[in-house]
């Protein structure tokens, strides 16, 4: 079994990564150094007993690619990806549910909230 040792994990154990036998679903996080962000997510996966490949984007260009592709040329961080699921600053909870299959419920509730997006302006 192998592990990844995720951001500010400087003398804590590695989280190790799911193996061909589990039923829990690859879970990729898209980090880099100093993102207060991806430290806080680390912390609450790690409560939460959910696996995780860390990829910095600043040492793997395909990483960086993909995090700009999901969110329209930013490099916004931590960005996961689950299976086909993708989410930008998520916090544990929603990537709890996209790890259960139950995305859709966070994806509708942000999408109807207007979360990250502007409509159009009246007048």
């Amino acid at each position: 079994m192998s592990t990844t040792r995720p951001p500010g994990s400087l003398g804590m154990t590695a989280i190790p990564e799911p193996t061909a036998e589990s039923s829990q679903p690859v879970v990729e996080v898209f980090w880099r150094p100093g993102c207060p962000f991806c430290t806080a997510l680390r912390i609450d996966l790690g409560r939460r007993g959910i696996a995780a490949q860390w990829r910095n984007i600043w040492q793997d260009p395909g990483a960086r690619a993909l995090v700009r592709e999901i969110n329209n040329g930013n490099e916004t961080v931590p960005t996961v990806r689950v299976g086909s699921v993708q989410l930008t600053n998520p916090s544990g909870h929603e990537v709890a549910e996209a790890v259960l299959g139950r995305h859709g419920s966070v994806a509708r509730r942000r999408r109807l909230s207007g979360f990250g997006r502007r409509g159009p302006r009246a007048g």
